[in-house]
């Protein structure tokens, strides 16, 4: 009787915990949900936005490029923003990262890094710096990812595919591991270690925008996408703190960015852009990535507050705003957005060097979203309205290993063959 009493006693027991395991797990299943759900319609829309965002950031800071390096930009040489300033299609931080859509459209998202390579390397416009030492490793027949490694590219950390990776984000709408992949194609082609994780840093940003307006937890999905023990990832965990430390003295968290991330030789190491204070230029990922993230913190939502910060920043004072312009929008959406920048778009204006002008950008993005939540396990379903809805699978964040420029890794040897070669058909290749 007692035996019999004991076994009863111990399933209750049993019944007991199994009870309390499921009332404790229950809630965190719902906090994770497996999918989230984007109408299509709504999709597009905060991609359009997106890229006036883009349009609108690089137009306004453009007239202060560089103009205003290791200082801050005084407030009456902020330019004035025209309508008119949203027609830049003759950026480079707009159309180089149209040569990867065009990759993806026309061989998918499965495409080889060597053949986005190729495609970089015959693109026709004026480059600098890691881009420009990527594309020449390209045509000399250095394949990717050894045309972005250290050893060929002593611009590795500079801010070329951060300033390009808004693309990445646009097409993979709650696809943080769409980006990462994107940059491990194209990032490679003229970064590493911290140049790339400040495209994959932007990318994530982008991804998240489509669901969250809340700056910082768009910037904290961003970091998820890097590896946290790079400098990249201190640097705006830096800014975050330090954000949280003076909420409302930008200029204040601006000094210490300064102090940290320009002046210290443990955080420029020399590359490309060495350590520097009052007008010295730098174009390093990381402090120009803070200039994004002060921006879109200190802005906080309001469109013309968070391009003036990212500009008044200085250094690459077009680039930055571009960057937080295009993420704030996507947040917004298209209609949404303030007349002043769309009113004087023009349609047919074709962006340089591309087949795309505003309308055919758009449709290519919608194509090439449809394929990456379709890859990435997702699907399109049609709501009680009959209108069509992106079902957008969750994924654990699957970031790279942590690489440093100043202490790199080992080259690939990735060189392309003379079939390949053939297919680099611009005059510069060497004979």
């Amino acid at each position: 009787m007692n035996h019999k009493r004991s076994v009863v006693m111990r399933k209750l027991v049993l019944l007991m915990v199994l009870c309390f395991t499921f009332a404790v797990s229950a809630p965190s299943a719902q906090a994770q949900p497996k999918f989230r759900r984007l109408p299509v319609k709504e999709y597009v829309d905060k991609m359009k936005g997106g890229w006036i965002g883009q349009m609108a950031g690089v137009g306004w800071g453009g007239p202060t490029e560089f103009r205003w390096t290791g200082r801050i930009i005084p407030e009456p040489n902020m330019p004035t923003w025209r309508p008119e300033m949203i027609n830049q299609f003759n950026q480079d931080d707009i159309y180089v990262e149209m040569t990867f859509l065009r990759t993806l459209e026309q061989y998918g998202l499965d495409c080889s890094i060597r053949q986005a390579g190729i495609d970089f390397a015959n693109s026709g416009y004026p480059l600098w710096h890691a881009n420009r030492a990527g594309r020449d490793n390209l045509r000399k027949g250095i394949a990717p990812p050894d045309s972005g490694h250290p050893q060929f590219n002593k611009h590795a950390d500079d801010i070329d595919y951060q300033i390009e990776a808004d693309y990445a984000g646009l097409i993979a709408p709650g696809l943080p591991n769409v980006v990462i992949e994107l940059g491990e194609k194209f990032g490679r082609l003229m970064n590493y270690g911290d140049g790339l994780y400040g495209g994959q840093f932007v990318g994530g940003m982008y991804a998240e925008a489509f669901f969250e307006s809340d700056m910082e937890r768009i910037v904290r999905a961003g970091l998820a996408c890097i590896p946290q023990n790079s400098q990249y990832a201190e640097c705006i965990r830096d800014v975050l703190a330090w954000y949280k430390q003076n909420p409302d003295d930008w200029q204040k968290t601006w000094d210490l960015v300064e102090k940290k991330y320009h002046q210290d030789p443990n955080y420029t190491h020399s590359l490309c852009s060495g350590p520097g204070g009052k007008d010295a230029g730098s174009i390093d990922a990381k402090l120009n990535g803070a200039y994004i993230v002060l921006g879109l913190l200190y802005g906080k939502g309001d469109p013309d507050k968070t391009i003036i910060i990212s500009t008044r920043c200085g250094q690459d004072s077009d680039c930055n705003p571009a960057n937080s312009g295009g993420i704030l929008f996507t947040t917004i959406g298209y209609e949404k957005l303030p007349d002043k920048f769309k009113s004087a778009l023009n349609p047919e204006g074709k962006f340089s060097h591309t087949p795309y002008n505003f309308p055919t950008l758009v449709k290519v993005c919608e194509k090439l979203v449809r394929e990456a939540v379709k890859r990435a396990g997702g699907r399109v379903e049609k709501d009680v309205t009959g209108q069509e809805v992106f079902v957008i699978p969750v994924h654990q964040i699957l970031w790279g290993k942590l690489e440093r420029s100043w202490e790199p890794g080992p080259i690939a040897n990735s060189r392309f063959t003379e079939e390949e070669m053939r297919k680099i058909t611009v005059a510069e290749k060497p004979k």
